[in-house]
């Protein structure tokens, strides 16, 4: 199973879910739709939080943000 989901949440929200059922963060991120999209470090962590905001996943795959790093300037 994906570490990976989108939720229906606040980034603060999600944050808190984890925090309070132990789980690790790797990413988290804002979807331009709305919702938070979230990585945890392992997939047992993962399961934890779809169980436990089983209601609030999105189903359908959004759109992220494109993102493109900036170089250093040398």
């Amino acid at each position: 199973m994906s570490r990976a989901m989108q939720l229906a949440m606040s980034e603060q929200e999600v944050l808190a879910l984890c925090a309070s059922k132990k789980v690790a963060v790797s990413a988290i991120e804002r979807l331009p739709g709305g919702g938070t999209r979230l990585v945890c470090c392992s997939s047992s962590g993962a399961d934890i939080v779809r169980q436990k905001a089983k209601s609030k996943i999105i189903a359908v795959e959004q759109e992220r943000e494109r993102h493109r790093p900036t170089s250093p300037l040398w």
